[in-house]
């Protein structure tokens, strides 16, 4: 078995790996790291809300919206998923589906002004 850094150790070795990409601003490699884990426990919501966010600063803005949209269908009520998508959208130039995204996420949060 031939194993990169990006996927050697534990889960939650990884994850903490992944984390400290993120954490420095390194949004290609923690998205390689954080693509093998959510590969290995796609239920959990932390690492895939994670890796759409290294996706989103690394511009990779498909790929982001698709692991949003992942989020959002097993949780619609996951608010802070419908915000990012929100603004995945927006940053591919797609404002009425970005708008519908983001009204969702404004009245998950509470905030009923813009609903």
């Amino acid at each position: 078995m031939d194993t990169t850094y990006y996927d050697h150790g534990t889960p939650a070795e990884r994850w903490e790996r992944a984390r400290m990409f993120f954490d420095a601003r390194d949004y290609a490699a923690a998205a390689r790291v954080l693509d093998g884990l959510v590969g290995e426990v796609p239920e959990q919501t932390g690492p895939r809300l994670l890796l759409a966010r290294s996706y989103y600063h690394s511009a990779q803005l498909r790929r982001a919206e698709a692991e949003l949209r992942v989020i959002v269908e097993r949780d619609p009520v996951e608010q802070y998923a419908r915000l990012m998508l929100g603004r995945t959208l927006e940053r591919q130039g797609r404002q009425e589906e970005a708008d519908a995204q983001l009204r969702i996420a404004s009245a998950l949060g509470g905030d009923l002004t813009e609903v």
